[in-house]
């Protein structure tokens, strides 16, 4: 009972009144100034917010678009690299022969001027080996015999004779 007796648990019927009467003043001031602004303030930030929203989807769309875009350009890319990349191979590989071959015929053509000097230089030497055993056989001749031939023309022509009779027997 002690509860029952407390103000506070159980209102007098003057404080529901006046607590009724000020709630319904302050309840009409509100709808007379304050409401209309409020609605107005809400209907604002609610179109601001689904404004916001589109804006987000759009950006969102947008974004998936670029994204194809980039990656479309990425593979366009990425096969033009591969292209440029084939065809830097072709031409080294290209080059490399065709250098290859130039140098095969360069060293060829170096060998040959190499025989062709040596068969040179051989036929020159031979021919000279063969002057001097001929000026030689004479001079031994001349010198076992004791005794000059004729002429020193008429010798050498018959050394050379008997020396080219000499190689004959010889291949």
């Amino acid at each position: 009972m002690i509860l029952a007796s407390n103000s506070l648990t159980s209102p007098a019927i003057g404080t529901i009144f006046w607590a009724v009467f000020i709630f319904s003043i302050f309840f009409a001031i509100l709808a007379k100034f304050a409401w209309k602004p409020i609605l107005s303030m809400i209907k604002q930030r609610d179109e601001s917010i689904k404004g916001s929203l589109a804006a987000a989807e759009n950006a969102r769309k947008e974004m998936i678009k670029l994204q194809s875009d980039n990656e479309a350009i990425l593979r366009k890319a990425r096969d033009e690299r591969e292209n440029i990349l084939k065809e830097a191979r072709d031409v080294r590989d290209k080059l490399i022969a065709e250098a290859k071959s130039k140098a095969t015929q360069e060293a060829e053509k170096i060998v040959e001027s190499a025989k062709t000097g040596i068969e040179r230089e051989k036929a020159k030497a031979l021919s000279e080996i063969h002057q001097q055993v001929t000026v030689l056989s004479i001079e031994v001749a001349s010198k076992l015999l004791g005794e000059k031939l004729g002429k020193t023309g008429e010798q050498e022509k018959l050394i050379e004779k008997y020396l080219k009779d000499i190689e004959l027997n010889k291949n």
